[in-house]
């Protein structure tokens, strides 16, 4: 054999072995890329195809739809693609994917991402071919998100097909009524809004459909979050198809408590069974085992947040030391309405930021009353010594010291259904001197009774009195049984009533 030729051999078969050895060692590299990291090199891997250089601002995504490798994308610093902002997109490619599957989205969509900081879930939808994708925030963050606010949306009515909310926008909405009535206007008919909350419970998954009643609801499910559970939620705009509202239900005068609100009255704390010897302690000391129904539940996904006192008295005796100081209110703000008839009053409540004052007595239809109050005699306080107010007849004799005045009662019942709705979340406090026996049938013969979520009860009957052992107070007639039966009556129908003091 020439020697020369065993010698060219020899060099053609290693330089074969060689790249049949490089070739292995890139195949072996690349599943690893593909199958094990799922993702983009590592900045500064030499050895890897999808390295990106810094400063080009492109992600590498495994979507296995529509756009898969390198994104045509390219993105705004605040959105660079950090392993946290690439975690985020693969989630959001896996939750529309299954959208996608679903029926619920397409790629010919045009989909609206809302209250979203850096457009991740943007970026998700141009990754699996939904090209008609834009997220609006209150920055602008090119080319992904424009300028825009959840309640405040800069596109015309029946724009999108999809419309989603994501990492619980919704849920930090301080305006939620105003989120819903934009996502109702800009959501074309027959298109779908779906929602990632981090609510769970049903009484706030209840108020979420209410809020959104353009829309029927189509499914729920619950899915593996940033390191916690989301609660997602696929919502179908209707059109032309009346969806029965229970607020229609209160305006006609019928309506009854739902399910999910009769379960949370089993929470609650017990009724107080045996008539207390010193109410007044008693009583007062049954604020701390008040079970209240924001300690309970989240009371996201409501339009407003309504106070209701009746028969409020000064600024000071309940709205200032208690309901403002010592409800739970989960961060929200309430608007609240102070129901006061004596006019002694009303002066403190001119110049209450956020308080509106009713100067009437609450009754069962609009018409003039007496009103008669009693005062301590001897008692120059007037802030302390003066007695409650009672609508009654003028009465001669009998002890009192007191004065009367005529003044105007109006049906509370139907302007509690002209100022609130379902959507809303309405907290109630009564203190009536008696008249409670007179308004509680009255909210319940209208209705009006399913538009509060919770109610204090302070019940007037004739109590041992402080001053004399044994002696009853003459003041009221009724018993402490029928006032017990009184509270039944709310609970059994539903309602979160509390035995107020």
């Amino acid at each position: 054999m020439d020697p020369v030729t065993g010698k060219r051999g020899f060099l053609r078969n290693a330089v074969v072995r060689f790249l049949l050895l490089s070739l292995l060692l890139i195949a072996v590299r690349f599943a690893y890329v593909i199958t094990l990291r799922g993702e983009s090199c590592v900045s500064g891997d030499e050895f890897c195809f999808f390295n990106n250089p810094i400063g080009n601002n492109k992600l590498v995504t495994a979507a296995g739809v529509g756009h898969a490798g390198v994104s045509s994308v390219t993105l705004h610093p605040a959105g660079e693609t950090t392993p946290e902002f690439h975690k985020r997109v693969m989630f959001y490619i896996t939750v529309f994917q299954d959208l996608i599957v679903d029926g619920f989205l397409s790629t010919k969509s045009k989909a609206l991402c809302v209250e979203t900081p850096i457009g991740d879930d943007v970026y998700a939808l141009k990754e699996i071919g939904v090209d008609d994708a834009v997220g609006i925030y209150k920055k602008a963050v090119k080319p992904l998100v424009v300028k825009g606010l959840g309640f405040r949306q800069p596109f015309g009515d029946n724009t999108f097909d999809f419309v989603f909310s994501g990492d619980g926008g919704l849920d930090r909405s301080e305006k939620a009524g105003e989120f819903a009535a934009e996502v109702c206007r800009t959501v074309k008919p027959e298109g779908y809004f779906v929602v990632h909350t981090a609510s769970k419970d049903t009484y706030s998954f209840n108020s979420f459909i209410a809020l959104f009643n353009c829309c029927k609801f189509i499914r729920s499910r619950h899915i593996d979050g940033f390191g916690s559970e989301i609660h997602e939620i696929v919502m179908k705009k209707v059109n032309g198809i009346n969806i029965k509202k229970k607020t229609e239900q209160v305006l006609s005068g019928k309506c009854s408590v739902s399910g999910y609100k009769q379960d949370l009255v089993k929470r609650a704390e017990p009724l107080i069974m045996k008539e207390p010897l010193k109410p007044w302690i008693t009583l007062k000391k049954n604020i701390q085992n008040v079970k209240y129904l924001s300690s309970m539940v989240d009371i996201n996904f409501k339009q407003r947040y309504v106070y209701v006192d009746v028969g409020a008295r000064s600024y000071g005796s309940s709205i200032a030391s208690w309901f403002k100081k010592q409800y739970p209110k989960q961060n929200k703000t309430f608007d609240i309405y102070a129901v006061e008839a004596d006019r002694h009053f009303h002066e403190q409540y001119k110049f209450k930021k956020g308080v509106t004052l009713l100067p009437y007595a609450a009754w069962v239809k609009n018409e003039t009353l007496v009103f008669e109050i009693n005062q301590t005699p001897g008692d120059e306080n007037v802030e302390q010594g003066r007695g409650m107010g009672r609508i009654q007849p003028v009465k001669s004799g009998g002890g009192i010291v007191g004065s009367v005045d005529e003044i105007q009662g109006f049906d509370f019942a139907e302007w509690l259904k002209d100022t609130v709705s379902e959507k809303d979340y309405v907290v109630m406090k009564m203190d009536v001197e008696g008249t409670e026996f007179d308004l509680i049938p009255r909210l319940i013969e209208t209705g009006a009774i399913c538009l509060v979520d919770e109610v204090f009860l302070e019940c007037h009957y004739n109590r041992w009195q402080k001053c004399c052992p044994g002696v009853r107070s003459p003041k009221y007639q009724k018993t402490y049984g029928q006032c017990l039966d009184l509270f039944k009556s709310l609970r059994q129908r539903g309602v979160l009533v509390h035995q107020w003091w």
